[in-house]
């Protein structure tokens, strides 16, 4: 008789593989409130780990932490009417607290723009107190209606920066350093996912922004995800809060911002991106265990050796964890650090030791080899990289096959139904256009210049619109 599936095929229900990846890998379970989440701790290393390769790319471009409070007052938030309006639906607000009704009712943060900007008007007096660039990772909470784990959920995990320039050119300049050397290089180089870097649509920007930049992923059933943003502000928050600095000439200036977060919505990317039906595959590069050493049965000898291996493998540079634990059937441990996505395993029992082998087993590529105990620490670094990069060219291939250039509305439909994406000019597409495509579940996911690159404006000439559907 057949086994059955530790999980659902991806073919058959992609969401609920999706659902199965996140229960069975142990990476999150369902918040008691509506929409939210509880991390688990395999889950929340994957955070962490993306955490500290984002974290060291955000300060190298000059940006500190700080933290800013969870609530804020809700006449703030009426400061700016775009911004108020595009969060209105998903507000939680507060109106009592220590058993009494509130003087002002408090929102619990959705975005940092307002209490940011609060701060901001306090602490830039003059032109020598600019640039000022500031992050912070945080909680969001946003109500959502239609909640799914990682990917949309009334509270989540982000990191959000905002900054303050002389001119616009700075900020601008900023904005798209973020979005290339944070954002692409992180995503691109320790995600494996091959995103899309391009403007959005004015009718997809950010609440109160006069530019967004964005990273789009294709998932692998053809859907794109949005996976970080990064926002031109202009100069609209500093109008509401008068935020202004003493010029080097005397004058009194208003500043020019930007924001730009990305979020735990990375974790869910990761799975959907490289994801199979035995479970996850993390990027080498991204893997809080890249390696794990296993004991295939209790032998004090098998024991001893595994533990040297493990030793042996930290002494050079690679994240391992030794699983000795015997009391569990060998195929059980298998088989959940392969739904883990762990991207090597060591296999070593009592016939391999005598040999002076281990079985390694690759989770990327598949398969299994005997390999010289002594020849690991020397061998893996080097199959690590080769994985990695075979899950990037794997995220490129997958998006350049199922990207349709097209000349219609109808044909860009098609395309999205069938699961990929369309480009089309959006000199013939344009905001009626998008309308149109609205009526079928599609969006503008972003624009591109002909060549690939990002548009100045969004009516570039030869600027391509990338349509899909979308999470």
């Amino acid at each position: 008789m057949a086994k059955t599936p530790v999980l659902t095929s991806q073919a058959e229900d992609f969401p609920r593989w999706y659902q199965d990846v996140i229960s069975k890998a142990e990476l999150a379970d369902n918040g008691p409130v509506r929409g939210t989440m509880v991390i688990r701790p395999y889950g929340y290393g994957l955070w962490e780990r993306m955490q500290e390769e984002m974290d060291a790319r955000i300060k190298a471009a000059g940006a500190r932490n700080a933290y800013f409070p969870l609530f804020i007052p809700q006449s703030y938030l009426a400061k700016e009417a775009e911004h108020v309006e595009g969060f209105a639906p998903e507000l939680a607000v507060v109106t009592h607290g220590g058993g009494k009704q509130l003087e002002e009712p408090a929102v619990v943060r959705p975005t940092s723009e307002m209490i940011i900007n609060a701060s901001f008007a306090k602490w830039i007096q003059s032109y020598r107190d600019l640039p000022l660039l500031i992050n912070q990772w945080a909680n969001v909470v946003r109500w959502e209606m239609r909640p799914r784990v990682f990917l949309r959920t009334t509270e989540f995990l982000w990191q959000e920066g905002h900054t303050a320039h002389a001119t616009y050119e700075e900020a601008r300049d900023y904005a798209a350093r973020i979005h290339r050397d944070v954002y692409a290089d992180f995503m691109v180089n320790t995600l494996a996912i091959d995103v899309v870097l391009g403007r959005k649509s004015p009718a997809e920007r950010f609440a109160g922004a006069i530019n967004t930049l964005t990273l789009e992923g294709m998932m692998r059933d053809g859907k794109a995800l949005q996976m970080g943003t990064s926002h031109e502000l202009g100069q609209n928050f500093a109008k509401a809060f008068d935020t202004r600095y003493l010029s080097k000439d005397g004058g009194r200036e208003l500043v020019w911002q930007t924001s730009w977060g990305s979020s735990t919505r990375m974790v869910g990317g990761l799975i959907m991106s490289h994801g199979d039906d035995n479970g996850l595959r993390v990027p080498p590069r991204l893997a809080a265990v890249q390696v794990v050493v296993l004991a295939i049965k209790e032998d004090e000898a098998v024991l001893a050796k595994v533990h040297e291996i493990g030793a042996a493998l930290r002494d050079a540079g690679i994240r391992v964890e030794v699983d000795d634990r015997t009391d569990t059937p060998f195929g059980r441990r298998a088989v959940d650090w392969e739904l883990k996505g762990v991207p090597v395993r060591v296999e070593v029992g009592p016939r391999d030791l005598a040999d002076g082998t281990a079985m390694l087993a690759r989770r990327i590529p598949g398969g299994k080899e005997p390999i010289a105990i002594d020849a690991l620490a020397a061998r893996l670094p080097a199959l690590l990289e080769e994985d990695q990069a075979l899950l990037l060219r794997q995220s490129r291939e997958r998006r350049e096959e199922r990207t349709s250039d097209v000349r219609t509305i109808d044909e860009a439909i098609e395309a999205a139904a069938a699961g990929g994406w369309a480009r089309l000019p959006w000199a013939e597409l344009g905001a009626e256009g998008e309308a149109r495509l609205a009526q079928d579940a599609v969006s503008v996911r972003c624009l591109v210049a002909d060549d690939g690159s990002v548009p100045e404006t969004d009516d570039a000439p030869g600027t391509i619109a990338i349509v899909g559907r979308a999470y």
